[in-house]
């Protein structure tokens, strides 16, 4: 049986099918996860505000697919995103207004590799804290190309209808952002 498209499980959930829209979580969970990640502090942080993004999307899914006809298929990869980016930029405003107090030991997810001694899983830890920092300080639409190329894996033409620019504008935000990370990072190793 071959996997129905996101318009057949659009259309299925709007006919009163509660499953369809489970099968669209399922296929974006990674997705969105992904997203919220860049976003967030830690794994747990992006895991909920993940929930929240799919919980956004179910309570408004209704006003928003009953726009779209069978010959105008539903956007929901890009809608969906676009709720997701949202959330996690508000998240992020939050986040520097209110800053968290930190109660148990402060750990980065980050797992030793097999075989690697603790000053080369520090330098790894390190180096992904540098990227980490390259990346919040790029600009705004840098930042959230970057973000759904790399993170979201989309392609240039979702990323450009997602965030309402060409695609051209796009693949330029992209590579000044790369250019400016690859200096950033570079700068700080030396």
């Amino acid at each position: 049986m071959s996997a129905l498209s996101d318009e057949a499980l659009c259309g299925a959930f709007l006919a009163g099918d509660a499953k369809a829209f489970g099968q669209l979580f399922e296929r974006h969970r990674g997705l969105v996860f992904s997203l919220m990640r860049r976003y967030t502090v830690s794994a747990e942080d992006a895991a909920d505000l993940t929930q929240q993004a799919f919980l956004r999307a179910l309570e408004a899914s209704r006003r928003v697919f009953s726009r779209f006809t069978p010959t105008t298929p539903t956007p929901f990869r890009s809608w969906l995103v676009r709720v997701a980016l949202n959330l996690a930029k508000n998240h992020a405003r939050q986040g520097l207004r209110w800053r968290p107090v930190l109660v148990g030991p402060v750990t980065d997810d980050v797992a030793e590799a097999p075989g690697e001694g603790a000053e080369a899983s520090l330098e790894r830890t390190q180096q992904g804290q540098r990227v980490r920092q390259a990346v919040l300080a790029l600009p705004r639409r840098q930042r959230e190309v970057l973000t759904l190329r790399v993170d979201g894996g989309l392609p240039f033409k979702d990323i450009a209808e997602t965030l309402g620019i060409t695609e051209n504008n796009a693949k330029v935000q992209f590579h000044h952002a790369v250019k400016r990370l690859k200096a950033d990072v570079a700068g700080e190793t030396q």
